[in-house]
């Protein structure tokens, strides 16, 4: 560490952005007054005291002296080489600036403390290795520059601080490079300095000068190229003058790769047509280029290569079982599809009317049941290439048929362009989120989809920039989406609809013990062996730690176990293999997170109170359940008239009318007090209040539950309803049954009402949800107050809860 020593009194000559270090010689012009004030102050100063004057060397950067400044010895007062009076002075050591003090002349005194750099001896390893590379350095850099005398003068030196200021004579450093090696005071601290900054000024000159010479290289190409490209064409001039053949030139290589590749009749034709035209331009003409890309477009393309199709159809069948658990439906028609192809090809059926067999699907539901996984299984099932087009948040016509060539950067369109990459005329294309497809002033890719999809037309569809026919009738088109609503009904019309409405908890048990588990053992580093986890536990991770239509939240879930487990094992706190039961999940990951209604304390459920009823909804995320909360306010207020609360839609809305329109017109008939009806203020919220909700359905609910709040008796807890009401009580018919049995199965409900006109829906619900649910079907909405409301106590009827 450097030392101080006793004080100093010493004139200031100001250095401004400008920096000298201890063993730097320097001529400075006395034709500054402060520079002339500080030398004749140190020269009046001297005439007492023995030695040669002194002076203290202080950078002022922006008007702002440096803390540290440089002990300097007046050496030569004289005449510079212009003619100007000037002294010469030599930096000797570092001086820490203190209080200001008195001394003669005009100068500025302050009192400053030498500090003591001296360096243990020998060295430290670190300090020689630093040394070393200091040198090798400066060497390299005075070499480039060619200053060789410097160089041996550079390596003489051994004094670390010696070495470390030798920096400051740099001409690359900048002043604050510089101030910081005056400030830094420990020797070896500002060698390290020293060297970092000599290393990073070699590296810029470095890349400079690999620009500068890539640059010259790229130069000295082109003149080359452009000069034997010439000399060619002269050449090629007199070979085709002397064997009397006509000037040809690159067109002559396309014409050929046209004729001799395997095109179909029309596709060969305006190609012919495209290479005359290139033969036509002159190079220097922008279509030379767009011909020439077209046409190295259209030859890449796969006119005529097919995948055979395998027609195992049991292969076929065992591969999608393996793959996917449940999906029956879509299972059945690739398997119908495989069985029909195999019919037409074994009758010589393969193309009628220009048309091949092709299909299109719209796989619909929830996320994570598997939509976008399915189609590479069907392609693996069917033998074909499978090619993925991501359509969520395409905006642009052109993205779907192309571009016109004449555009700069002009592209096919990605169904175009999904046939090129699969290199088969018959891929299966999964044309994923199609219900995510907006539309602006570019045009609308929903509409440029029709022709894609219809499998009357789509024998001919013309990509714009291709502008030539291409057989699309043998494609396997897989959409998948989210909500059928936001597909247009055109659309819609040229698809064969598939419902994916979700798993049932059986199912998500299988296909996290076949499929999700093995992946994330994988993922997280575990062999099969190591980690177990038991029926029981994946139950509960499916039914209480997630509630979904699919497994996505289910696989995370898997994987966050895992993660725990092999974390745990890795701090040496759990010994491997391991079984997860049931009871070892919360330590794991925490409480669950959806608690079924009925396993809860009656005085916690959410129907514990009159007035609340339990609906059944579809979301884009599948089934769920829906309460229904109704409350009567207080006569005094005055406050009359229903309120409607929770982000509902206009035909919500209209239901909420209905069913109170139902009430005050037959609550004689059900013995209910509607004279409260009149008077007091009804209210309908519907929780969860930042979700839009609309629809019928929830008709019966709201009925339901303003007839428990006006007679006092409780929805019972088991009991989940859907249904439109009109206002003559009758039940009406609504969609969306298999979800919402689904959801209301996830629940742990027990008892779920519908309309007797959706009864037949109930063929679509798996066999095992059925048992497990008691369904009634009914037709007035009196069977549904008799089945959701628990039976009447004595003066229930008058206990009526009233808003707050």
């Amino acid at each position: 560490m450097a030392a101080e020593s006793t004080p100093l009194a010493l004139p200031v000559l100001p250095l401004d952005d400008e920096v000298v270090l201890p063993g730097m010689v320097v001529p400075l012009d006395l034709s500054d007054s402060e520079v002339r004030a500080a030398v004749e102050a140190a020269q009046a100063a001297a005439r007492d005291e023995p030695g040669k004057p002194k002076v203290l060397l202080v950078p002022r950067v922006d008007g702002t002296y440096a803390g540290i400044g440089v002990l300097g010895t007046v050496e030569q007062v004289g005449r510079l080489a212009d003619g100007d009076p000037g002294a010469l002075i030599r930096g000797r050591a570092r001086v820490r600036i203190g209080a200001g003090t008195t001394g003669p002349g005009a100068a500025l005194w302050v009192e400053g403390t030498r500090i003591d750099e001296s360096v243990p001896d020998p060295l430290p390893g670190h300090a020689a290795e630093l040394v070393k590379e200091y040198k090798a350095l400066a060497t390299a850099w005075l070499r480039k520059r060619g200053a060789w005398q410097v160089v041996d003068r550079v390596q003489a030196i051994d004094d670390v601080s010696a070495l470390a200021d030798n920096s400051g004579y740099s001409p690359f450093l900048t002043t604050e490079q510089k101030v910081a090696l005056l400030e830094t005071t420990d020797p070896v601290a500002r060698l390290k300095l020293a060297t970092q900054q000599l290393r990073d000024h070699l590296a810029e000159q470095d890349v400079a000068e690999t620009i500068a010479k890539d640059v010259q290289e790229g130069v000295d190409k082109q003149q080359r190229e452009f000069l034997l490209r010439r000399q060619l064409e002269a050449v090629r001039k007199e070979l085709r003058e002397l064997n009397g053949e006509q000037d040809g030139d690159e067109s002559d290589d396309y014409r050929a790769r046209v004729e001799a590749a395997d095109l179909p009749g029309k596709v060969r034709e305006a190609a012919l047509k495209e290479v005359d035209k290139l033969e036509r331009s002159s190079d220097q003409s922008p279509e030379g280029s767009w011909i020439r890309t077209w046409l190295d477009t259209v030859l890449e393309m796969p006119w005529n290569e097919r995948t055979e199709d395998s027609y195992d159809i049991q292969g076929a069948q065992a591969v999608l079982d393996a793959e996917h658990a449940g999906l029956q439906d879509v299972k059945e028609r690739i398997t119908e599809y495989l069985a029909v192809r195999k019919r037409r090809s074994d009758r010589g059926l393969g193309v009628v009317g220009g048309r091949r067999g092709g299909a299109v699907l719209a796989l619909v539901g929830p996320p994570g049941v598997g939509k976008t996984s399915l189609g590479e299984s069907v392609a693996h099932a069917m033998g074909r290439k499978f090619v993925r087009v991501a359509l969520g948040g395409v905006r642009d016509e052109a993205e779907i048929r192309g571009h016109r060539r004449t555009y700069v950067g002009a592209l096919p369109g990605r169904i175009a362009r999904a046939i090129k990459e699969a290199g088969s005329m018959n891929p299966v294309v999964l044309l994923d989120e199609i219900d995510k497809v907006g539309s602006d002033f570019r045009g609308d890719p929903a509409a440029a989809l029709l022709e894609v999809l219809d499998p009357a037309q789509n024998h001919t569809f013309r990509d714009h920039y291709l502008e030539v026919e291409l057989d699309l009738s043998d494609v396997v088109f897989l959409a998948t989406a989210n909500v059928l609503e936001a597909i247009p009904e055109a659309l819609l019309d040229r698809m064969e609809l598939v419902r994916l409405d979700g798993y049932t908890e059986d199912e998500k048990i299988v296909i996290a013990r076949d499929h999700l588990l093995p992946r994330q053992l994988e993922r997280a580093g575990l062999q099969p062996d190591e980690v177990t986890i038991e029926e029981g536990a994946l139950r509960k991770l499916a039914g209480e730690y997630t509630r979904e239509a699919g497994v996505r939240n289910l696989e995370r879930s898997v994987a966050r176990l895992l993660r725990k487990v092999a974390a745990q094992h890795e701090l040496g706190e759990r010994e491997l293999p391991f079984t997860v039961a049931e009871d070892d999940l919360r330590g794991l990951i925490g409480r669950p997170h959806h608690v079924p209604e009925s396993a809860q304390e009656p005085a916690e459920r959410r129907t514990a109170v009159p007035g609340v009823a339990t609906g059944l909804a579809v979301t884009g995320a599948g089934g769920d359940v829906l309460y229904v909360e109704a409350s009567l306010a207080d006569p005094e207020t005055g406050a009359a008239g229903l309120t409607l609360t929770g982000q509902l839609g206009d035909v919500m809305k209209e239901s909420a009318q209905i069913a109170l329109s139902f009430l005050r017109s037959h609550g004689a008939e059900l013995e209910l007090p509607v004279g409260d009806l009149k008077d007091r203020g009804v209210h309908i919220h519907f929780p969860a209040g930042a979700v839009p909700k609309d629809g019928p359905s929830a008709g019966i609910t709201m009925t339901t539950a303003l007839a428990s709040l006006l007679s006092g008796r409780l929805v019972r807890t088991d009991v989940a309803m859907t249904g439109e009401v009109s206002l003559t009580g009758r039940v009406l018919p609504i969609g969306g049954v298999k979800q919402k049995l689904l959801a209301a199965h996830r629940a742990g409900v027990t008892t779920v009402i519908i309309p007797k006109r959706n009864e037949p829906d109930l063929d679509d619900v798996p066999a095992e949800v059925l048992e497990k649910l008691d369904v009634h079907a009914v037709t007035d909405v009196r069977q549904v107050l008799e089945l959701a409301l628990s039976p009447a106590t004595h003066g229930a009827a008058s206990e009526v809860p009233v808003a707050a």
